[in-house]
């Protein structure tokens, strides 16, 4: 069995309400759900939440909503991948053995059907059992700065600096998009993870991550953007 499982908790703190905030004509959450039914890779699609009005959306949306989750997972150092074990664990009590679990965040609302798919075929072709969602970094992390105490600029690595940027290794970061695993994965520490995961690359402007007031003005901007909403 193939599972969704999509973490929407009530308790955000820098965008309250977030997970089901209105964007763009629906509640964020909406577009995962979406995305999820589109895949058909999925036999249940869990909304893994602590709040009876997430929960009643999700529904709607066409998300399962079998169980509110626990308050020991439910606050604001909740790891995700404890959130993605409470619920495998109880799709396995529940519903049958789970060979496969894909998290979604609730906010990733350019995530699609067709790289929720590509990541899960990526990931059996590579032979693995685990895969992230990553993107490249705009500029290399080797040449950035920082601030002094004393207000100045300062290179975090002098050498790097030296060097044009085609020299330097790209490097990538999490896309806060998606995560596909077997539940051995997600039950393997965050180091034990990173090391069995293969990424799935996704373009840069497909990709903003929803934290800050700045990030949703940002994705609704890009968003138009790109399908002329």
């Amino acid at each position: 069995m193939i599972i969704a499982v999509i973490p929407a908790r009530g308790g955000s703190k820098r965008i309250p309400r977030k997970n089901i905030r209105n964007f763009l004509g629906h509640p964020a959450i909406a577009y995962a759900i979406r995305a999820a039914r589109e895949c058909g890779l999925f036999d249940h699609i869990i909304v893994s939440t602590d709040d009876e009005e997430i929960a009643e959306i999700a529904r709607a949306e066409g998300a399962e909503v079998p169980f509110m989750r626990p308050p020991e997972i439910s606050g604001d150092h909740a790891a995700t991948a404890d959130v993605v074990r409470h619920a495998a664990d109880w799709a396995g009590r529940n519903l049958g053995p789970v060979d496969f679990i894909c998290c979604i965040y609730a906010t990733a609302v350019f995530v699609d059907g067709e790289v929720l798919k590509r990541g899960f075929h990526e990931m059996r072709a590579a032979g693995t059992d685990y895969a992230v969602s990553v993107t490249p970094y705009a500029a290399p992390i080797e040449r950035a700065l920082r601030v002094t105490p004393k207000g100045r600029l300062a290179a975090v690595n002098l050498e790097a600096m030296a060097k044009r940027s085609q020299d330097i290794e790209e490097t990538y970061h999490d896309a806060a998009q998606f995560y596909w695993g077997s539940p051995q994965a997600f039950a393997a520490t965050q180091a034990e993870r990173i090391a069995r995961a293969v990424p799935v690359i996704l373009p840069r402007y497909r990709v903003q991550d929803i934290d800050t007031e700045d990030d949703w003005m940002r994705a609704e901007l890009m968003y138009r953007a790109l399908f002329e909403v």
